[in-house]
């Protein structure tokens, strides 16, 4: 019979590409397979393709492998590969050779376990598709028969050569829908397999209209949602069991006491129950889910979904203690997680609270699953919020130890530190000298964007900043920064460096260092760093003179003050570092004799829109008008008093702030620059209030305190007893004749001109 049955059957296979294993020593042979029926004439009756693809463990593969002879050797034994194809597997080979170990860093598909038999799918009867309508009939009759034919036919179903001529046979999926719409109530074992019928069509993309067709989505919602209500009232029923036996066990009432052991038994009896039904529940709801999940792939679905209140009925589950019915659930919440509608549905119920349990757990794809979907919704600040609420801080810190999901962990912590209340709470853990030993792992690699930005991140706060120090900390960072050159690694040293206290004056052993990386040959953002770490040294005994002359770095200031020579972002460091270096008397000295303050004013001309700028500009000559000789400079030999008096009245409340008090500074030693701060200030207070007083007159009709030409005709109401303004009501013509003259306009002729629309 077996070589009778071998004649008609036709079987070919065809070879088809070569790749390698994305993570393990193997190679992937894909091919195809066709199969056909041949009739006794010969003729072709039923034929099948299949895609199919073997793995190639190499476990011998190492570094002293000879490639070629193992290449023969794989082509000689896989009779898939065609000889053809030796070079290409050699190829293949000495990239698996040479590939670099695994970091754990690769992206991990998880995805939930295909459904298996369940209980109550045993069946003695082999099913044939040749029966189908003997077992439509079944479900015309009794419960007991209607589950023995939805049985039959799902064991057809789960073969998936069987579901096109399934799919033809309207009668029996139009009976399945309507039993399972009219007694899925009645039994959990009926509305399962029926459901699981259908699941089996929601596993490919083409049949989802027909599952759309029969509505089947829409009654795993309501079977869902029915489910989770029973599952309530089951809770409530035995609890209220369990809170009557354990009072009775507690009241005088001995154990060997026949009344009790009754009780006992009957509590034991309805917990023992009480689980016979969560299993078979939950099996219903995983075929339901899943089958769900298959239809979300459109989004419209999706959305549907969504409108029934999907997301609330998924949070609900997460109680259940079934992982494999948590990993589609999580899985489900992580899918519905990339749009925004559905994570503000996550965030108005305890979704984070729910999944704070599983982490960790011992379930690997669950823990990955869910430590996805925390990342998910880690983007929301709230839901953030949250997860330091529920205690996950120290349970994620906890992960970067296993290598499997160490990189998860990193991100959602990483988004957890952008909150800088959150910064001093990792000091309290053990994450920053997990953080400092994977990056002095990494040797002379580049250190992995999410390990560094986290770090740079912590290095933010002082607390983390003194620990990252401890030890030789900082010295390994200077150490491997100068040596790769490597801006981010230097980004978290400038961090560090601006906190006051010990690690501000651990950086003197390395200003040299850091002073001779400023060069124009460096990388532009690399010197960034190196800039902003040094300007943050605001260090009392540093000799700032001496480093200026010993690294020649006035000229390189000079050259990159001028507007367009570099990024803006590296002259705004050059110029923060200006000010910092004119704490110092001398050095201050040096710089106004090397011009750079009229460089510096020109930079403020081209740069009067950007605040940033403007504010450090003045804050350099805020510095500066501490030191006598520079003073003298400023003030007698530049227009930066002028620009400063125009600046007064800035939109931006730091600007203000920083030019009063350089105002102040220089109206104490001159003044003549006194008085005109004065009459400015005075001018803009008086202009407010005439245009104030000519409003109100416009409003009510009245005349203005002006003649016919303009003059005003009370000039007593002018100060005369301040020397501001003379009291005949003229203005001083010294005030014009300065640089700070006013124009014909009505402008001023400096200060106006060269920051326009500042204020």
């Amino acid at each position: 019979m077996q070589s009778e049955d071998a004649r008609y059957l036709k079987r070919k296979v065809k070879g088809g590409s070569l790749d390698v294993h994305p993570t393990e020593k193997a190679l992937i042979v894909q091919y195809e397979v066709e199969a056909t029926i041949l009739g006794e004439t010969g003729d072709e009756m039923l034929g099948d393709r299949k895609k199919c693809q073997k793995i190639i463990r190499l476990k011998s593969l190492n570094t002293n492998t000879d490639v070629a002879a193992l290449a023969r050797k794989v082509v000689e034994e896989c009779k898939l590969i065609h000889p053809s194809k030796l070079s290409e597997v050699e190829q293949l080979l000495f990239y698996l050779q040479n590939r670099k170990k695994a970091s754990g860093k690769e992206k991990r598909v998880v995805k939930p376990r295909d459904l298996t038999p369940f209980e109550g799918m045993e069946i003695d009867e082999e099913a044939n598709i040749n029966k189908v309508e003997e077992y439509v009939e079944l479900l015309y009759e009794g419960m007991e028969e209607k589950v023995k034919g939805a049985t039959l036919i799902l064991h057809l179903a789960r073969n998936p050569v069987n579901l096109e001529e399934l799919l033809e046979n309207e009668t029996a999926l139009g009976a399945l829908a309507r039993v399972l719409r009219e007694d899925w109530k009645q039994s959990v074992e009926l509305a399962t397999t029926i459901i699981y019928v259908f699941f089996c069509f929601s596993s490919f993309s083409q049949f989802h209209g027909l599952v759309t067709h029969y509505k089947i989505g829409a009654l795993c919602m309501n079977v869902m949602e029915h489910e989770l209500k029973r599952y309530d009232l089951w809770q409530d029923e035995l609890q209220k069991k369990t809170r009557t036996y354990i009072l009775h066990f507690r009241l005088w009432v001995w154990v060997n006491d026949p009344d009790n052991q009754a009780l006992r038994k009957e509590h034991e009896k309805a917990f023992k129950k009480y689980q016979g039904l969560l299993v078979k529940q939950e099996q219903l709801l995983r075929v339901a889910l899943y089958l769900l999940l298959n239809l979300a792939e459109d989004t419209r679905t999706e959305l549907k979904m969504r409108n029934k209140n999907i997301v609330h009925m998924l949070v609900k589950t997460l109680d259940r203690e079934n992982e494999e019915l948590l990993v589609l659930v999580v899985s489900f919440l992580k899918k519905l997680s990339i749009f925004l509608e559905n994570k503000n549905d996550m965030a108005e119920v305890d979704t984070v609270e729910r999944l704070s349990r599983l982490v960790p757990c011992e379930h690997e794809d669950l823990l990955n699953i869910t430590l996805r979907l925390l990342l998910n919704l880690s983007f929301d600040t709230g839901l953030r919020i949250k997860m330091v609420q529920v205690g996950l801080l120290p349970k994620l810190t906890s992960l970067l130890g296993d290598e499997n999901h160490k990189q998860m962990a990193m991100c959602i912590l990483y988004h957890i530190s952008v909150d800088d209340r959150f910064k001093s709470m990792f000091a309290y853990t053990d994450c920053i000298p997990q953080l400092m030993k994977m990056l002095f792992e990494h040797g002379e690699e580049r250190i992995d964007a999410e390990l560094i930005s986290f770090c740079i991140n912590l290095a933010a706060n002082k607390k983390n900043a003194q620990l990252i120090c401890e030890g030789n900390g900082l010295k390994m960072l200077m150490k491997r920064a100068l040596k790769l050159k490597d801006p981010l690694l230097m980004k978290m040293i400038r961090n560090i460096s601006q906190h006051d206290g010990p690690p501000k004056h651990l950086f003197i052993d390395y200003v040299g260092d850091l002073a001779a990386q400023i060069t124009p040959d460096e990388n532009e953002e690399y010197v960034i760093e190196c800039l902003g770490t040094l300007a943050n040294l605001t260090i009392a005994d540093l000799d700032w003179e001496l480093v200026l002359k010993e690294y020649n770095l006035v000229p390189y200031f000079k050259d990159r003050l001028k507007p367009g020579s570099a990024e803006d972002d590296l002259i705004l460091e050059v110029v923060i570092m200006i000010g910092t270096v004119s704490m110092d008397d001398s050095c201050a000295a040096m710089l106004a004799k090397s011009g750079i303050i009229p460089a510096i004013i020109e930079l403020l001309n081209a740069q009067q829109e950007d605040d940033e700028f403007v504010c450090q500009i003045v804050y350099v000559f805020y510095q500066m008008v501490f030191h006598q000789a520079t003073r003298e400079v400023i003030i007698k030999e530049t227009q930066a008093p002028a620009y400063l008096i125009d600046l007064m009245h800035d939109k931006n409340a730091e600007i203000r702030k920083v030019c009063d008090n350089t105002l102040d500074i220089i109206a104490e030693y001159d003044e003549e620059w006194g008085r005109k701060t004065q009459r400015e200030k005075f001018r803009w207070h008086n202009s407010q209030w005439l245009e104030m007083v000519e409003s109100r007159q416009m409003e009510e009709g009245e005349p203005f305190m002006y003649g016919e030409d303009g003059e005003m005709d009370r000039p007593d109401l002018f100060y005369s007893t301040d020397g501001i303004t003379p009291a005949s009501g003229a203005v001083s013509p010294d005030f014009f004749s300065d640089p700070y003259a006013q124009n014909g306009d009505g402008q001023h002729g400096v200060g106006c001109n060269t920051l326009e629309g500042r204020v």
